[in-house]
């Protein structure tokens, strides 16, 4: 009797062992499917933050290419203003120093009527002199700052250094269109025409 027990045990048991091994296979596969669902979702979270990340790179590039274009801009514009201001700068001071000059030239012209009064009339030596002192002194200065005067007596006529004031007929063919007198004298300032000279030409 015990002998048939024990082999009905064994036979009731196999089927559970049996029934068992399907379960175990699905509980198995459900866990490698949540855990494939899981890498799956991880790449997608993955790929979403990479693609995000790519978006603001592309954004942080656009940023810096517009932040560099912005400079070189603002970069242009200041060496622009720097050299404008410098060449005004430098024209005020000429400017400012042309004015100064040119305002001495009448007192120049003074001097030379003076002395040339002088000269003429039966005035003192010493007032000659002194006259001619101070014509020199002024003319020094001038000509340590740049002033020359235009040397226009028997020159040819060039409407660059001269302007004719009169017109006077000449018999010789070389003084023609020649400068024959000056009525006021001309000045340069550093090769510049300050002041033309008036003159009468020969036709």
């Amino acid at each position: 009797m015990d002998k048939e027990n024990e082999e009905k045990e064994e036979k009731v048991e196999m089927p559970e062992e049996a029934q068992e091994a399907p379960h175990k296979e699905e509980k198995e596969k459900d866990r490698k499917k949540r855990k494939i669902a899981e890498q799956a979702e991880q790449i997608k979270q993955l790929n979403e933050q990479v693609q995000q990340l790519e978006e603001e790179r592309n954004k942080l590039k656009e940023t810096a290419l517009e932040t560099r274009d912005q400079y070189l801009r603002l970069q242009a514009e200041w060496d622009n203003y720097r050299r404008r201001t410098a060449k005004e700068r430098l024209e005020l001071i000429d400017n400012a120093g042309r004015d100064i000059l040119t305002g001495f030239l009448p007192i120049l012209d003074d001097c030379q009527r003076a002395l040339q009064v002088l000269r003429e009339s039966d005035a003192a030596t010493a007032a000659i002199e002194g006259t001619e002192l101070i014509y020199n002194k002024l003319m020094g200065y001038l000509n340590q700052r740049g002033v020359e005067r235009i040397e226009a007596r028997g020159a040819a006529f060039d409407t660059d250094f001269h302007e004719a004031v009169a017109q006077f007929p000449v018999e010789d063919p070389e003084k023609k269109n020649t400068v024959i007198d000056v009525t006021q004298e001309g000045y340069t300032l550093n090769g510049t025409v300050i002041r033309y000279a008036k003159v009468v030409v020969g036709i």
